[in-house]
């Protein structure tokens, strides 16, 4: 077990360069399952999510090679059809294999997702979907088992845009018969990632980017060579480091349609933005203004994985911000570390709060409870004059490689050490 210590007070600025996304990696490699040979996915992300899913495409007989920046995964030799328990507990995310494994194969077995608690996440939706393409669905003592007699192409209606759920969908439907039509999906800038990596490989989706996904059904796919997006969300956190601390801060290859809904929210706050050929530009402003709302919402509205992050910077903001978070029921989990160095937070209801801006934050022990909670954290801890100790920050490695390297870097004073048990 590891703890952050930072020092704050030191400005955050200089160059920037973020390697891929962690949402659009995880369903990508999930997606090297159908390809039935090997697949070389390049601007891959250091950080321990891919590190279980490795170990997920492992234990089914997949061979992957990982250097430096590089994936290699060959899938011609699937020799398991059941996902190991401890590996599904640990990272929500590992949903998504469900869907590509039905794809291939007549059988799979999933336990119930684990991973960080900002909520239930129910699977209801992906289920629902994956039975109208014809899977047969058996649920017991916290296993999923799907059956595929034959999977043929469907009109789904998603209840809710679900990113996982979308994923499912489609990782499922591109092998199917005929033509799988999806309304109401999640338009999230990883999801047009995930069609451009199962096209390369010979699929035929449209529309991702969009809430009406098309995908014409295939006999095989081949293997593929892709470089994933930007992370979006960690461009973010870095940008509200420099914004926090009064640093300029340049990013090298970023996609200004996929930073807009976070740029603008900045923008409010006095920030200047701009994008250039290589990528983007940032000028704190002298003042940090409050945001008078912050919603989360599916894409293109407010990201939830931001909502931490944005909140730690409106806790020295000038005036008062009202937070409504519209995803996760339990994504509020940081506000009460948050206070104990300082901020000033009241919650109106279980998914509502008002953020007063204060003058300065302390320093205090505090425990990072989820991935982007604990990224607050130490975002506010760069604001202080004095020694801030943030621990499980398990749960920040899961999302930012070498977060405490990149912003030593940009100039902060922080250090990871093995926590001493007591």
């Amino acid at each position: 077990m590891y703890k952050y210590i930072v020092r704050g007070g030191n400005k955050i600025e200089g160059r920037l360069s973020i390697r891929g996304a962690k949402n659009a990696i995880l369903p990508i490699m999930a997606a090297t399952i159908l390809s039935e040979s090997t697949s070389i996915i390049h601007n891959v992300p250091n950080i321990s999510d891919v590190y279980m899913m490795i170990k997920i495409l492992e234990s089914i007989g997949c061979k992957v090679d990982y250097n430096d920046d590089t994936l290699v995964v060959d899938s011609s030799n699937i020799n398991c059809k059941e996902i190991e328990e401890e590996y599904v507990r640990k990272m929500r995310s590992s949903i998504i294999i469900m869907g590509a494994m039905i794809g291939r194969l007549d059988y799979t077995k999933i336990s119930h997702p684990g991973g960080c608690a900002i909520g239930s996440r129910p699977i209801d939706i992906h289920l629902k979907a994956l039975k109208e393409l014809g899977i047969r669905i058996e649920e017991e003592s916290g296993f999923i088992k799907c059956y595929k007699d034959k999977m043929v192409g469907a009109t789904i209606k998603l209840e809710f845009p679900s990113v996982g759920a979308t994923e499912n969908t489609i990782l499922a439907a591109v092998l199917a018969k005929g033509t799988t039509k999806i309304y109401n999906a999640a338009r999230e800038p990883e999801i047009e990632d995930l069609q451009n990596f199962l096209n390369a490989m010979g699929a035929k989706v449209k529309g991702a980017g969009t809430n009406y996904i098309e995908i014409d059904g295939v006999e095989k796919l081949h293997g593929v060579e892709h470089s994933v997006i930007p992370d979006r969300i960690a461009v973010g956190t870095y940008m509200i480091a420099s914004v926090m601390t009064g640093g300029r801060l340049e990013v090298d290859r970023v996609i200004a349609s996929h930073m807009e809904p976070i740029s603008d929210k900045l923008r409010s706050a006095g920030c200047e933005i701009e994008y250039t050929k290589e990528g983007l530009k940032l000028k704190p402003p002298k003042i940090i203004q409050a945001i008078d709302l912050v919603r989360t919402s599916p894409h293109p509205g407010f990201p939830t994985d931001m909502q931490a992050q944005i909140m730690a910077l409106m806790t020295v903001a000038n005036g008062t911000s009202v937070f409504h978070e519209t995803i996760f029921e339990n994504r509020f989990m940081h506000c009460a570390e948050l206070i104990k160095m300082g901020a000033s937070i009241k919650y109106i209801t279980e998914n509502i709060c008002m953020v007063k801006g204060v003058d300065k934050l302390y320093s205090a022990s505090v425990r990072s409870t989820d991935l982007r909670g604990g990224a607050s954290l130490v975002l506010a801890a760069l604001t202080v004059n004095g020694e801030t100790e943030i621990s499980d920050i398990f749960h920040v490695e899961r999302g930012y490689e070498d977060f405490e390297n990149v912003l030593r870097g940009l100039g902060a004073d922080i250090n990871k050490i093995e926590e001493i048990e007591k």
